[in-house]
């Protein structure tokens, strides 16, 4: 019985980190493209759905502790996106491509390389450029509502010294604690859990500019970073099946509001690691147990997302910027790593940092389209050999001595 306590605790620290840290972020981004109240609370128990049935599908299946999540990273980039042409339905649209571009990066592994073969600095300035605007949150809300984002921040700082894992859950409960103080309280709010199903529509600038991009942060800042977290722990699990679950996990959870389901990155080693179990082969317990734990929290999406309409939006804003200051450090650290290629990158952020809109396409695919013309512009030929005189063999070597 003791040894399956250590595991199933690592499972459910797995899933509360993972919710409580990230759920802001995820509700600020489906809002930012048109979800109300509803479709917003309907995407992220959907997202529950999708990462706990993922995450207990692929650990029974492979025996490896496989953690999911949703793309906090994409999520991100829909609050920089704003509502696009045709409201949230074209949103889902969207998210339904998002899930099948993933299915194809798993099924053809060509395409994998394709988005390997983006450039590390570009890639990371894209998404530090996503990051930017949320990650400034907690500085606005220092300003605009001092007395409820002081102590948020201020437990934050404090927990990432003593406790790193539970900085931003601690943040997020003084927050819950400030607004049921400040604010008129719940009774009035439907909590309920909301599943509302929306019928996607389709539009070209959509797909370029939500679609695309969110495909490749998901790819990039999550898949990737979480397939070398398991291979970090030893474990290699077949990356076509992964990319399939989760991209027809992802399609499955977009018509009731879901964004992108991917690989754990952050929270993948709370479930790999050895505090889950001593025996690498019994940590898929404590996979397998997250994503039951991820199903039960889903129940709690509409008191979530309560939450989040009755507090001042920047105090949530703060919240999510505050989950995300390691992966913008991150993502800045990849970007400017290299000196070469660190003008493309640089120009990469700032386009996308802009949030400019321009033909109905977002910031971010026209960040990607800046610092590849700046990489293609800079680019350095290599030079050609110059031939040099064939040495006589048939003559003995001048030794040392000969030369004085």
């Amino acid at each position: 019985m003791n040894r399956l306590l250590q595991p199933v605790l690592a499972g459910v620290v797995t899933a509360l980190v993972g919710f409580a840290s990230s759920f802001a972020v995820v509700l600020a981004g489906l809002r930012a493209v048109g979800a109300d109240r509803e479709q917003a609370a309907s995407g992220l128990l959907a997202l529950c759905l999708a990462v706990g049935g993922t995450a207990i599908w692929l650990s029974l299946r492979l025996r490896i502790p496989v953690a999911i999540a949703w793309s906090t990273p994409g999520a991100a980039l829909l609050v920089s996106t704003g509502v696009p042409e045709g409201g949230f339905p074209v949103a889902v649209g969207a998210f339904v491509v998002c899930g099948l571009l993933i299915v194809v990066a798993g099924l053809f592994p060509v395409l994998g390389r394709w988005i390997a073969a983006i450039p590390g600095p570009i890639a990371g300035a894209m998404l530090a450029g996503v990051l930017l605007d949320l990650c400034v949150a907690p500085v606005r809300a220092l300003v605009e509502i001092p007395h409820m984002a002081v102590p948020v921040v201020l437990t934050w700082a404090v927990l990432s010294r003593v406790a790193r894992t539970w900085a931003v859950p601690g943040a997020l409960l003084v927050a819950v604690a400030a607004i049921a103080l400040t604010g008129p309280g719940l009774g009035a709010v439907d909590v309920r859990p909301v599943a509302e199903a929306t019928v996607p529509s389709w539009s070209l600038p959509a797909m370029i500019s939500i679609a695309l991009p969110l495909f490749l942060v998901t790819m990039a800042a999550q898949n990737v970073p979480g397939m070398a977290v398991l291979a970090g722990y030893g474990y290699r699990p077949p990356l076509r099946g992964v990319l399939t679950a989760t991209g027809l996990a992802s399609a499955a959870a977009a018509p009731l509001g879901g964004h992108a389901v991917n690989l754990a990155a952050i929270t993948a080693a709370l479930a790999a690691g050895p505090d889950a179990d001593p025996d690498p082969g019994r940590r898929w317990i404590a996979s397998a147990t997250a994503g039951v734990s991820m199903i039960v929290l889903g129940v709690g999406a509409g008191l979530a997302t309560a939450l989040v309409l009755l507090s001042p939006p920047v105090l949530i804003e703060a919240v999510a910027g505050l989950a995300l200051i390691g992966a913008l450090a991150s993502a800045i650290t990849a970007a400017v790593a290299e000196p070469e290629g660190r003008e493309a990158a640089v120009v990469t952020f700032v386009v996308t940092a802009s949030g400019l809109t321009l033909l109905g396409v977002g910031a971010a695919f026209w960040g990607l389209v800046a610092g590849g013309l700046m990489t293609l512009l800079h680019r350095r030929r290599t030079p050609r050999a110059v031939p040099g005189p064939v040495p006589d063999e048939s003559r003995p070597a001048e030794s040392d001595a000969d030369r004085r």
